[in-house]
């Protein structure tokens, strides 16, 4: 795959990652929907933290989006998902739908992180 495609390919994934994250986990949270309340109550968390991980989701977003940030934002969200996966394996979710979901996101997010960043392929390189 030549570079400009890499390059096109990691912005569509990280696009579609940022996407993801504001339109599906944010704004619920933010805008204070009862789904996420719901959700957050089913995963044994107290009442009003929705909107407090919705402002960390938010900023690590941002962080994520700014090149200067991006590997900071990158890191900051897999503790973040490293929680998300934590709890839904106390809450004793389904494995494939639900604890690996937080994997699932954390490889859409690098992968279009190092599609587009040639600095971090030379420091991860895929050896054939």
């Amino acid at each position: 795959m030549s570079e400009k495609m890499m390059t096109r390919t990691g912005y569509v994934l990280s696009g579609l990652f940022v996407l993801f994250m504001l339109g599906a986990s944010v704004t619920p949270k933010l805008l204070g929907m009862p789904v996420a309340e719901e959700i957050m109550a089913q995963l044994g968390w107290p009442a009003g933290y929705s909107f407090y991980i919705g402002i960390l989701e938010l900023v690590l977003t941002l962080l994520y989006i700014y090149p200067r940030t991006n590997i900071l934002g990158a890191v900051l969200f897999m503790g973040l998902f490293g929680g998300a996966m934590a709890t839904q394996m106390r809450a004793g979710s389904p494995l494939l739908s639900h604890q690996l979901f937080s994997i699932y996101l954390g490889l859409f997010m690098w992968g279009g992180l190092w599609l587009r960043d040639s600095a971090l392929r030379a420091l991860f390189p895929f050896r054939k």
